[in-house]
């Protein structure tokens, strides 16, 4: 690519890309345009294993299916597709088409857009911050498996062991085994009470000493996602054709293996049987809205930073559509890995699939697939990869939340970090490691919980709420599409532009309100959250959204002139002046 400047400019030709943009010079809007400086991908598919690696995490394995059965089935599958199509893929493809366009991070984007929702880009930092202090600690739990998994027979096969209690009810292989609710499986008692030791905290007013061996594992994590992320986009996206492409790999050897176990079929008979009463219920709309808006993973400014790195005639339009599509593609097909494992326990219990997956969240991957694989012919093996595959499912997406922290803060500061990558990527990886040392005591996972319930949650869906209308209401859906034309040399269609402006916005508008009027009860492992760590939870969500806010006041009052001056200059991109030639174009400059 010739040498080109960074220029905000003005004009009907604004980058080099398709003709006929007839009419764009309607709208002065700031297009920057690739700079030397800037890292790009060294291929196409490494952009797009970036961004499928970030969306396809262990979410898609362990809460797609357990959503998917708990509301209706195949009846889910509805409301399912009906939120994605006019909610999740049109903010999915926002965030690939403003990140390309702009070429710079979720921070300093907003100088281009709209100044006074500069705050959303240190919210979604912070939050990314939150991510990575429970999340890297989940992966640490897969890589201690994944440890144990070496051995001819697994540690959470029999009830033989330290760690088990008299409740431990082995059943596999064995006749009249009467199961009841006191009983343990040796899986069940390998996760809390080896993995975890909560026996040994009495919640989160006792958390108790930090597990070495779990410090140990997330050191081993945090080297690998240091150096896969500190020369840029140009290693991390060479690390993502290993990391994104094994997890399908190991999930189709474990579907074939799960078709052939016995009782299979009904565990994928429990999955898809369609109860279409459940589109009656309110309930099973919500959580279609919320698995698919968190399953793709807008507002957490990674689509935005990966896409920055994108040339600027890249079809954004279709990576939107290829990586949502096989995004929710893997979620469906993680339903069959896991039910067909879920039905063979529940033939060796002689109970039904239903009371075999009352488990939902990590206790899913790390007490009820384990508990069958320990079971299974070639039990070590499949442990392995399977572990594995939770592996390289997590690293991508811990790769995409850093990245996104990394492009922002190095495009908000470029003189004092663009020549210091390694050291700033080192700097933030030690406070990440520092900050998830609370999630590896032995009431860790009760930090975990309540970091995954609040530290995201609303604040998130707020935040890309507030990122839509500023889009879609502020900058102006037109000057949006003609953005997109410049790019691509067409503009969007009207069901594009509906559901930015409308659809969307409603789309998160009623997670949010529903979420907010049925608060559920957190509860983990039996215990039940007190009151006071409820408060924490809310303080902990309200100190990222609470920088929009404050941003917007201290705009407002620093920007000389009248009120009224102020919130046009507040509300007006930024563009700069001076007369630009590039590559023999004359930019005009702004009057």
């Amino acid at each position: 690519m010739p040498h080109q400047e960074q220029v905000i400019a003005h004009g009907n030709l604004c980058a080099p890309g398709p003709p006929n943009n007839a009419g764009y010079n309607s709208n002065p809007v700031p297009v920057i345009i690739q700079t030397e400086s800037r890292d790009k991908w060294s291929k196409k598919m490494d952009f797009l294993l970036s961004v499928i690696g970030f969306a396809v995490d262990l979410g898609n394995v362990w809460r797609f299916p357990y959503i998917c059965y708990q509301n209706g089935g195949g009846a889910f599958l509805i409301p399912y597709v009906l939120m994605a199509v006019f909610g999740g893929v049109p903010l999915f493809y926002m965030e690939l088409a403003l990140g390309q366009f702009h070429r710079t991070g979720a921070i300093s984007i907003w100088k281009h857009i709209c100044p006074i929702f500069k705050g959303i880009g240190f919210a979604i930092c912070i939050i990314a911050l939150y991510v990575s202090f429970y999340y890297n600690t989940i992966i640490a739990w897969a890589l201690f498996y994944f440890y144990s998994s070496f051995s001819s027979t697994l540690p959470w096969t029999s009830c033989d062991n330290d760690w088990n209690t008299e409740n431990c009810t082995n059943y596999f292989g064995k006749d009249n085994v009467t199961w009841t609710n006191y009983s343990r499986s040796p899986a069940e008692e390998f996760y809390t009470r080896n993995v975890l030791a909560v026996h040994e905290s009495s919640g989160l007013g006792n958390v108790g000493y930090i597990r070495w061996q779990l410090m140990l594992c997330l050191f081993l994590i945090f080297t690998i996602v240091y150096f896969s992320l500190w020369k840029g986009v140009k290693t991390s996206g060479k690390v993502v054709w290993v990391t994104a492409t094994l997890p399908y790999v190991v999930l189709l050897i474990l579907m074939i293996r799960g078709a052939t176990l016995p009782g299979a079929w009904k565990g994928v008979v429990f999955y898809l049987n369609p109860k279409w009463e459940k589109l009656k219920e309110t309930s099973v709309w919500v959580d279609a809205a919320a698995q698919i808006f968190f399953s793709l993973g807008p507002g957490f400014g990674v689509l935005l930073a990966l896409s920055s790195y994108n040339p600027f005639t890249n079809n954004c339009y279709r990576d939107a559509i290829v990586t949502s599509l096989v995004n929710c593609l893997t979620s469906f097909v993680s339903g069959f890995v896991i039910f067909t494992v879920l039905g063979y326990m529940a033939e060796q219990r002689n109970v039904n699939v239903e009371d075999v997956a009352r488990d939902k969240g990590p206790s899913l991957l790390f007490i009820t697939y384990p508990e069958a694989i320990a079971n299974m012919v070639g039990s070590t093996f499949f442990a392995i990869i399977f572990f594995v595959m939770m592996i390289t499912l997590g690293l991508d997406s811990t790769f995409g939340g850093l990245e996104a922290i990394i492009t922002a803060v190095m495009d908000e500061y470029p003189d004092v970090l663009s020549h210091r990558r390694e050291l700033f990527v080192l700097g933030l990886v030690v406070v990440c490691f520092l900050g998830s040392l609370s999630t590896l005591t032995k009431g860790g996972a009760y930090v975990v919980k309540l970091l995954e319930e609040f530290g995201v949650g609303s604040s998130i869906i707020a935040i890309v709420f507030l990122e839509a209308t500023a889009v879609s209401w502020f900058y102006g859906i037109n000057r949006f599409s003609n953005d997109i034309k410049s790019m691509l040399g067409y503009t969007p269609g009207l069901f594009w532009k509906v559901c930015w402006v409308a659809i969307s916005p409603a789309f998160l508008a009623y997670i949010i309100i529903s979420s907010l009027l049925n608060p559920q009860t957190l509860t983990l492992f039996d215990y039940e959250f007190p009151d006071w760590s409820i408060t924490v939870g809310y303080i902990i969500g309200a100190s990222s959204f609470i920088w929009i806010p404050i941003y917007m006041v201290y705009k407002l009052v620093w920007t000389p002139g009248s009120l009224k001056q102020r919130l046009a200059v507040c509300l007006r991109p930024e563009r700069t002046l001076p007369d630009i030639h590039t590559d023999g174009m004359s930019l005009s400059p702004v009057p």
